[in-house]
């Protein structure tokens, strides 16, 4: 009886181990399938010598679909090469350019005189346990000297930005 039981037992799991080898899989792209029929059809190529495990990606939770909206005339499109745009819309994207980039200087200005004001001229005051460990204070110095550096290299690159935009004599007060 035992051995009948192991008998049904090794040809069970010989059988499902000769479906297994039987299984073909082939890889298309990306993707996996094992329809030698879709295979054939995508010209997927067969996958031998290992197992092959699939595990799917993750889902994108959030509302679902995607909107695409379409330009209103043809010169508003996506910037493909050969593509001219009028002159009044190219004035409008330069003003608005324009904003933008004189609002960060605006705001590159003010951080920088901020930073000067705490920098007070290579000696900031000392801040808590700075009374007490040097170090630290003169890692704060350092990290303010690299920060004005960084600071007043935005500036002039903005400047220079601004500088190369069509008008710039107009608005040379406020590159200067």
């Amino acid at each position: 009886m035992k051995s009948a039981l192991t008998l049904s037992l090794v040809l069970l799991l010989s059988a499902a181990h000769a479906q297994a080898q039987g299984t073909r899989i082939f890889r298309c792209g990306n993707s996996y399938t094992n329809d030698a029929n879709v295979a054939q059809a995508q010209g997927c190529k067969l996958v031998e010598g290992a197992n092959v495990t699939v595990v799917e990606g993750t889902k994108v939770h959030g509302g679902g679909t995607v909107k695409v909206v379409a330009a209103a005339s043809p010169a508003a499109g996506s910037g493909q090469p050969g593509q001219k745009v009028d002159s009044g819309e190219q004035k409008a994207r330069d003003a608005d350019a324009r904003l933008i980039l004189e609002a960060e200087l605006k705001k590159a200005e003010a951080r920088q005189a901020e930073l000067q004001k705490e920098w007070n001229n290579g000696e900031p005051e000392k801040m808590g346990p700075e009374h007490r460990n040097h170090q630290k204070y003169l890692d704060r110095v350092a990290e303010l000297k690299a920060a004005l550096a960084r600071n007043e290299s935005d500036i002039a690159g903005i400047r220079r930005e601004l500088g190369r935009l069509p008008g710039a004599a107009s608005s040379a007060a406020v590159v200067k």
